[in-house]
């Protein structure tokens, strides 16, 4: 369930050192609708530049980018660089009031970040309601020139990008969700690059064709841009091999099923070794818990130079929306590289030690009818954030007060059986709260998943920064027993991660990063 975003900021305190010049890159983007046809249906979407999903926005390691956002449609809007450390640039981040108040109609932005140390696959998408459902795109940040992939060089390169469609207006839906106080309707299809493939009950077949020459090589970067579903990705046939989760290099593993949380990014390498034809691709819903999924599964082809178009698809099965084991097989198999070039510097010890509980709780909402008078919403320890009118960098660097307070707690307010139905009471509190960590600290985070009206998983993100994912398992945490199983050798590193349903995971970084700095996830 997606009825709020819930959102923790971090507050670090400090500068960091000037940025050394670098190249510098210029992209327009005009918010544009349009109108689109899916599923034989029309409707019209908010876009990039009229185009779903949005452009590709190419740079290298350590260029500066400088993005002019021009509003032309009547929605407030803001362009979150999902991933994008932002060093000294926090607010060019994105998130609406957390790091600057929305563009408005007719208005203008110009978003300026340099990309420090950082190449790989990451993404953008806006930052206000549900636009992002259409509103998104890849942004591929090339090695410095003359710095090879710690990987075999690809032939070629081809972006991926996973979504979700819906057939009704977006933020039609996530209002209505908001006033009645219950669920919004899950999506219609799944999509590869904007398209939900072979669909029944419709004439038109929107299928994406990824072409490929067989005998060689691809770099496939996949992303996912959905808003709600962690999805698995397969191609008939083939194998791939990881080599990059959320622009972090990784020891490279072969496997048939990748799994993807929305906000997370995956980079493979994809043989074509196979005789000619064409090869189903399959993007479809994980779901190990009793909550509504579009169950649709998005198709694409993999298509060899030279295969006649009668050729008959090689098909594919995807995995039951309930498979843990292939997920789990995934999740256990990433490891960071840790190479004398590409280290892992997980913090070996931890100055502020957090553990959050995410979940859902009840909210009283007298308007909410159908409800019964009140709201379902998300929550982390029982805190349910509330989107203030001023952003809060600008609050904290301007010393503006009665913005928002420092008093988010680093622990549950009450003790309970996390993984069980929850307590009594289901009513949550509510403020606009921070948890201020100084800068250079090394913080540990536990999120433990709640069975608070229902378990999920959670997809969780950290601007501004990178983590590294120590443990993970089913269950309450055990502060005792667990961090002696966690992974301080080579954790994988990442920026989004999601949190199992009934169960906990673990993840450090070090506070290098001053500014406003959110975690944010869906429920």
């Amino acid at each position: 369930m997606d009825s709020h975003w819930v959102r923790m900021v971090l507050l670090i305190a400090c500068i960091l050192p000037a940025l050394v010049e670098c190249r510098v890159r210029h992209y327009k983007f005009h918010v544009v609708s349009k109108q689109t046809n899916r599923l034989c249906s029309s409707k019209s979407i908010v876009t990039i530049n009229g185009k779903f999903p949005g452009p590709t926005l190419y740079a290298r390691e350590d260029d500066t980018v400088l993005v002019k956002v021009i509003n032309q449609v009547n929605h407030n809007v803001t362009i979150h660089w999902h991933g994008v450390r932002q060093l000294r640039t926090g607010w060019a981040d994105g998130p609406a009031y957390v790091t600057q108040c929305p563009i408005q109609p007719g208005q203008t932005y110009l978003y300026n970040f340099t990309l420090t140390g950082q190449r790989g696959t990451l993404l953008y998408h806006a930052h206000v309601n549900w636009l992002r459902s259409t509103l998104h795109g890849a942004l591929v940040i090339l090695p410095k020139r003359g710095v090879p992939y710690p990987f075999p060089k690809p032939d070629d390169e081809l972006v991926v990008v996973l979504g979700e469609w819906w057939k009704s207006d977006t933020e039609a839906i996530i209002n209505e969700a908001l006033k009645s106080g219950l669920a919004p309707n899950v999506s219609d299809a799944h999509t590869i690059n904007g398209l939900p493939g072979a669909v029944t009950n419709c004439s038109t077949q929107d299928v994406y064709n990824l072409p490929v020459e067989s005998g060689k090589t691809y770099l496939l970067r996949i992303i996912n841009a959905a808003l709600n579903e962690e999805l698995f990705f397969k191609i008939a046939g083939h194998k791939l091999t990881v080599v990059e989760v959320d622009a972090t290099y990784v020891k490279p593993f072969k496997i048939e099923t990748i799994l993807i949380a929305p906000g997370q990014t995956t980079n493979v390498l994809l043989n074509a070794d196979q005789k000619f034809g064409k090869y189903l691709v399959a993007a479809s819903p994980f779901m190990d818990a009793p909550i509504a999924v579009d169950n649709l599964t998005a198709t694409a082809t993999l298509h060899y130079t030279g295969t006649l178009a009668a050729t008959p698809t090689i098909l594919t099965t995807p995995p039951p929306k309930n498979s843990t084991q292939i997920a789990n097989n995934f999740i256990s198999s990433l490891r960071g590289l840790n190479s004398k070039k590409y280290p892992v510097n997980v913090p070996l010890t931890v100055d502020h030690s957090l553990f959050f509980t995410v979940g859902l709780g009840i909210s009283p909402c007298p308007s909410c009818k159908a409800a019964n008078g009140s709201r379902v919403v998300a929550a982390i320890n029982n805190v349910t954030f509330i989107m203030p009118t001023i952003a809060l960098l600008q609050a904290h660097y301007f010393n503006i007060k009665g913005v928002f307070t420092t008093d988010f707690p680093a622990n549950p307010p009450h003790l309970f059986n996390y993984s069980g139905p929850g307590p009594a009471n289901l009513n949550t509190e509510t403020g606009t709260k921070v948890y201020r960590v100084p800068f250079n600290a090394t913080v540990q985070v536990v999120l433990q998943d709640t069975g608070i009206i229902a378990p999920e998983n959670h997809p969780v993100h950290l601007h501004g920064f990178n983590f590294f994912v120590v443990g993970r398992g089913v269950g309450n945490f055990n502060p005792k027993i667990d961090p002696k199983n966690f992974n301080l050798v080579d954790p994988v590193e990442r920026n989004t991660i999601g949190v199992p349903a009934g169960g906990w995971t673990a993840f450090r970084f070090r506070a290098d990063n001053p500014g406003k700095n959110e975690f944010s996830y869906t429920t």
